[in-house]
């Protein structure tokens, strides 16, 4: 019996040194706690920003299709087959150069026999004349009437019409027959080309297109489509960039030249032509290729900058008038600071206000907040010292 009230008097005594641990050990933790509170501010429940300095601007963006300026369709005056083709796609040409050659037997032929009828008809021309001059005298003596006289002097100007319609002529097929060589009216580059040697092609009302020449790579111009809702912030002068999906990691830049008035309307969405010069002097932009552009509305330089998630934060998560500005950590409290903003390109805000510059961290959200309980630390330091293993600290079993 003694030695079972010895045992329960030891545990007792045990237990007892037990708790006292705990208890400063949990004095201790909580000291630990409280001074790196005080150390440090608590940032882990918050996202934070940090304010930039830098450049910003206000865009507005549409897309658009690139075209070479100066394009000039060429056709034939002409009609015939085709006996040769002497350029192809991207050719650089000259002004005069001959593109692509007709049959000229035809024309040729043609030639000669408006020479030949131009023969002819001097001969005719030449013999009127001298019979009018013949008679002429005789009719002056009196020997010839007037209707008589009137019959030579009709031959000689209808030999003379015909001899001068038959020069006309002449010209006329000299004129086909350099028209059968379709030549360059430009300087330029060949961009499309409709022909094959042994086609006939008809010259009619409507001259069918046999090539299409830019007249200089080097500067292109993009068709923009502006929205109605954006047109109004676009004007002429204004400055653009833009990229094609070709090259999507360059910026190029272009000066818009041209606000046409005239609306396009696409399943009710209403939006405007803007001609936007683009230089081209590295040649890798090419007709038809599909530009994103941003038209340049505002731009700021060297202005402190802010995500516009800060802007929107608010402490007590409302959205009300009274709570404006950003917000910093002022001894792990959320400490608001009074701002004015400037232009906006959506994501990022010119800011200014007193006391700010680059660095400062701002508040732009909140985080799930994941702390260690008191108890939890409890539970795991308990079985550390009740011996590692469940039910160590029951006493022997007698």
């Amino acid at each position: 019996m003694m030695k079972v009230v010895r045992i329960g008097v030891t545990f007792l005594k045990l237990a007892l040194m037990f708790a006292g641990i705990l208890f400063i050990i949990l004095i201790v933790h909580r000291s630990l706690v409280a001074s790196s509170y005080q150390e440090r501010p608590d940032t882990s429940q918050f996202r934070m920003e940090k304010i930039k300095r830098g450049s910003i601007e206000n865009t507005v963006s549409c897309t658009g299709t690139l075209s070479a300026v100066g394009t000039v369709e060429v056709g034939t005056q002409v009609s015939g087959t085709i006996n040769k083709v002497l350029v192809d796609y991207n050719d650089r040409v000259t002004k005069g150069q001959i593109l692509a050659e007709l049959d000229l037997d035809t024309f040729n032929a043609a030639v000669d026999a408006a020479a030949a009828s131009v023969i002819k008809t001097s001969a005719l021309y030449k013999q009127a004349t001298a019979d009018y001059e013949r008679n002429k005298p005789l009719y002056e003596q009196g020997h010839l009437s007037a209707e008589e006289i009137l019959v030579y002097k009709t031959e000689k100007e209808t030999a003379r019409a015909e001899f001068l319609s038959a020069q006309a002529v002449v010209k006329k097929e000299k004129i086909n027959l350099r028209n059968a060589q379709i030549r360059s009216p430009i300087n330029g580059v060949v961009l499309q080309r409709d022909i094959e040697e042994g086609q006939t092609v008809a010259a009619s009302l409507s001259t069918p297109t046999l090539f299409i020449i830019a007249e200089n790579l080097s500067n292109m111009e993009i068709e923009a489509s502006v929205d109605e809702s954006d047109i109004g912030m676009v004007n002429k002068g204004q400055k653009v960039t833009f990229t094609v999906q070709s090259y999507p990691d360059d910026l190029f830049y272009g000066t818009a030249t041209q606000i046409q008035m005239n609306p396009t309307e696409i399943s009710n969405v209403v939006t405007y032509t803007v001609i936007v010069a683009a230089p081209n002097m590295d040649g890798k932009l090419l007709p038809g290729m599909t530009a994103t552009a941003d038209f340049v509305v505002e731009k700021a330089e060297n202005k402190l900058l802010v995500s516009n998630a800060a802007l929107n934060f608010r402490r007590d998560g409302r959205n009300n008038n009274d709570d404006l500005g950003i917000y910093v950590l002022d001894g792990g409290t959320p400490k608001r600071i009074l701002v004015t903003t400037g232009i906006t390109d959506g994501t990022t805000s010119v800011i200014e206000g007193e006391n700010l510059t680059s660095g400062i961290s701002v508040i732009v959200g909140k985080n799930i907040e994941k702390t260690e309980s008191s108890s939890g630390f409890l539970s795991k330091i308990l079985p550390k010292l009740s011996g590692g293993r469940p039910g160590g600290g029951r006493g022997p079993r007698g």
